[in-house]
């Protein structure tokens, strides 16, 4: 029997795709199975031109076999088989499909559709066995014939018997190594794993024989083994059933069997679209955040699909950044795969796909939010940061996209508001939102900085998030409305500017001493128009606010940012009165008062004192 050689630059061709082509070995598994799908699909087409063959679905099957003690693993079919003119030309020319050649020879219609296109998923096995056989018998044939190789020196076809129609894959599965163990590869439940994640949605019966244990009969302590043959896949995906049919308890099902979170969905979106690409698509917005959702470890992306074969896990580019806590799936038969089906040839379908479904999301959050406000509000407390790191990032080119999504604590309604609804209820007179940035909202309710805003009767937006500035920095606007600090030096009450210089002239002297004593920690000290009870309180020029300067401190890489601060004096507390006296009297209480105002200014703000021993025994100097 004269071995034959592989056309093409075999060695050199089948040793890549052994060793480059795929990033994991399991997918084998999953070629193999596609390609049998493929071979009863063609029976099926076939089908529908020659009256004379019934095919009845129900008689035709995929089954995996191991066999530990030899070694063995075959994938058997009940598909059209091959010829021996066929083995020669689809298993013999390395990047021929047969697959690909039956496709574009019929037209294929009732949503089916050929899986295999390039020809090399059949060589994967070889990534897994030392020898591959194939035994095939063709449909309207007598003769079978056996295809066998080693690798790349070559392979044979022989004559053989075989009763059936269809293709058997023997796989004579590799020894354990030092850096691999075969073995998983004959494990019934490793088996049941991989095509439990790759194949689930082929769709015809994937079979295998399960063994286990059970009670013997009249025995309470005493087993018996069996062997029973279980169908592994779903066969028929969620996604291709009309949503008519299903119930919130079947996606949350899938949610579940598809490991997506340990949580209930808060919403599904499930999307059929048959256009200038055809896609199906299940998405979940999950109710939880998941543990690792704001570190480094997360991953982002959906699992996509061809055709109802797994291609990729996590598909990134399948979403933005800002949306990247929903999960799901997509499943399309239009995507432009490369040759070991693990990644996409171009992506211009994928950036069409991504495109509609990052509208899609921001629909149904808008939806939730006008519909179902108390879930709404549960999902944004889970994934609300998420939103604002959207706006903050890539130059704030996505903020349009989110500035109706993203909701803050209300310091009149105690509750989320949207920039929309504070807008609104804005009274003509208010030129700008407001906003207090702190570590909590209670704390904020206390900020000396809020009496003036409050006492006007305009609401403050809580900004607790150590994005929020950030973001809003980059937003700018809304509605044509600034966003102001109440701790800005100037808060837009034009009535009181006038005021202020009057009294900075009448202190100049005192506020210009008091600036001295503190050197270069403020920028200057100037009377308050913003406080009523509290008598001292720390205001910011320019960009950089005092919890941006927080922030920016607690980071890695710090690099000593400052606010550019200012100490505000309440003229109108008897603290006052007592600087003015000590002022006219004696310098170095002004000194001592001026430090200590400047230390509680701090405190009230939240920011570190720089030396805590002198600060405790200026205190004692006071009591004293």
């Amino acid at each position: 029997m004269a071995k034959k050689q592989f056309k093409t630059e075999s060695k050199r061709l089948l040793e890549m795709m052994i060793n480059s082509i795929y990033t994991h070995r399991e997918v084998f598994l999953r070629e193999l199975i596609s390609n049998a799908s493929d071979a009863i699909d063609k029976l099926y087409y076939k089908s529908l031109t020659d009256t004379a063959l019934d095919f009845d679905k129900e008689s035709y099957f995929i089954k995996v076999t191991a066999d530990k003690e030899n070694r063995i693993l075959k994938i058997t079919d009940t598909g059209i088989g091959m010829t021996k003119e066929e083995m020669e030309s689809n298993l013999g020319t390395i990047a021929k499909s047969g697959s690909l050649a039956f496709k574009s020879e019929n037209e294929l219609k009732d949503g089916h559709d050929i899986i295999g296109q390039f020809g090399v998923g059949f060589y994967a096995a070889f990534m897994v066995a030392d020898v591959v056989t194939v035994i095939s018998k063709t449909l309207g044939s007598e003769e079978a014939y056996k295809w066998e190789s080693k690798g790349a020196e070559g392979y044979t076809i022989v004559p053989c018997e075989k009763e059936s129609v269809g293709t058997e894959i023997i796989l004579s599965i590799k020894e354990n190594s030092e850096d691999e163990s075969y073995d998983e590869y004959l494990e019934e439940y490793r088996l049941k794993s991989i095509i439990k994640k790759y194949s689930d949605f082929i769709r015809y019966p994937i079979k295998m024989d399960i063994s286990g244990q059970r009670p013997k009969e009249d025995s309470e302590n005493e087993y018996v083994e069996y062997v029973e043959e279980q169908i592994i896949n779903s066969m028929v995906p969620i996604w291709r059933k009309n949503k008519s049919e299903l119930t919130t308890e079947d996606y949350e099902n899938f949610y579940n069997e598809k490991h997506y979170g340990f949580d209930k969905p808060l919403k599904h979106i499930h999307i059929s679209v048959d256009g200038t690409i055809r896609y199906n698509s299940i998405l979940y917005i999950p109710e939880k955040t998941p543990f690792d959702f704001y570190s480094k470890e997360y991953e982002k992306g959906l699992e996509l699909y061809s055709n109802g074969v797994l291609i990729m896990s996590k598909c990134a580019d399948l979403l933005p950044d800002y949306f990247s806590f929903v999960k799901g799936m997509v499943d399309s038969e239009d995507l432009s795969l490369n040759i070991s089906r693990e990644m996409l040839q171009h992506d211009r379908q994928l950036k069409l796909i991504a495109k509609n479904i990052n509208k899609k999301i921001k629909s149904e959050l808008q939806s939730l939010l006008k519909n179902e406000r108390e879930k709404y509000e549960e999902f944004y407390k889970s994934f609300g940061r998420q939103l604002k790191f959207g706006v903050y990032n890539d130059f704030g080119s996505n903020k349009e996209v989110l500035q109706d999504l993203i909701m803050f604590y209300s310091s009149k309604e105690k509750k989320l508001v949207t920039l929309d609804e504070y807008v609104s209820r804005m009274p003509e007179d208010q030129k700008y939102i407001y906003y207090a940035s702190g570590e909590s909202n209670e704390r904020i309710d206390k900020l000396p900085q809020t009496e003036l805003v409050a006492d006007k009767g305009y609401e403050i937006l809580y900004f607790t998030d150590e994005v929020d500035e950030f973001a809003i920095k980059m937003l700018m606007t809304y509605k044509e409305k600034e966003f102001k600090s109440v701790s800005s030096g100037d808060l837009g009450f034009e009535a009181d500017e006038k005021d202020n210089t009057e009294d900075d002239s009448e202190n100049k002297e005192l506020f210009e001493y008091m600036k001295e004593v503190l050197s270069d920690k403020v920028k200057a000290v100037k009377v308050s128009k913003r406080l009523k009870s509290h008598p001292v309180c720390l205001s910011t020029e320019g960009e950089v606010s005092i919890e941006m300067e927080k922030i920016l401190a607690a980071m890695p890489d710090n690099q000593n940012i400052k606010a550019d601060k200012v100490l505000e004096i309440n003229t109108n507390h008897e603290v006052f009165q007592a600087l003015k006296d000590a002022f006219a009297t004696d310098k170095q209480k002004v000194d001592l008062y001026t430090k200590l105002l400047y230390n509680q200014a701090l405190l009230i703000e939240g920011l570190p004192i720089q030396d805590p021993v002198e600060f405790t025994n200026d205190i004692c100097k006071v009591m004293v």
